[in-house]
């Protein structure tokens, strides 16, 4: 049975991840300006609901069956995407387009990290002069989409839940595995 998280505790565990994850600037942690340790705390509070995975489908998040691991690099995985497109161009800490889980080792998700994503203003691969900025980063791209009719796009992702060893933002985690069959064919 699923698990209530109140109001006051995820304020708390809120505050206190903030606290704990953003002491100093590194490539580790980001940005340790006060505007992008306030969005941070903000995107913590705003998530930390989804760690009841019941909560994020209720709340328009569609899992996809498939585990999204590196295929190139070989670098680690984000997990099992969870897209929410009303939330497509946002760059509001309290919404992103993405949410990514991994197994729990007892057959239930456990939330790793989110994502914000936004179209490019023209489509075109070669120019970035609106690339949006998040929690004091630069999203990465423009990027082709991931799969047919997904525009050219910018993303941004953020280990909140789950530590990435090569860094707050980075798209794959190593600590993220996908187990066997789960990935797409």
């Amino acid at each position: 049975m699923a698990r209530r998280l109140t109001p006051a505790l995820i304020a708390a565990a809120s505050l206190a991840l903030a606290a704990v994850t953003a002491p100093t600037a590194s490539a580790d942690h980001g940005p340790a300006t006060g505007q992008a340790l306030a969005d941070r705390a903000t995107a913590y509070g705003a998530t930390a609901r989804y760690q009841v995975h019941a909560n994020a489908v209720a709340d328009g998040y569609v899992p996809d069956k498939y585990c999204v691991f590196d295929r190139v690099g070989r670098t680690g995985a984000l997990g099992y995407p969870h897209f929410n497109h009303t939330y497509d161009n946002s760059v509001d800490p309290r919404k992103p387009a993405a949410l990514y889980y991994e197994d729990d080792g007892r057959g239930g998700k456990r939330l790793v990290g989110v994502q914000w994503l936004v179209y490019d203003r023209d489509q075109k691969l070669t120019t970035d002069d609106d690339r949006p900025t998040l929690f004091g980063t630069a999203f990465k791209g423009p990027k082709p989409g991931n799969f047919p009719g997904q525009p050219v796009h910018y993303a941004l992702h953020l280990w909140l839940w789950k530590k990435n060893p090569r860094g707050l933002h980075e798209t794959f985690n190593p600590a993220v595995a996908c187990l066997p069959g789960t990935t797409r064919p």
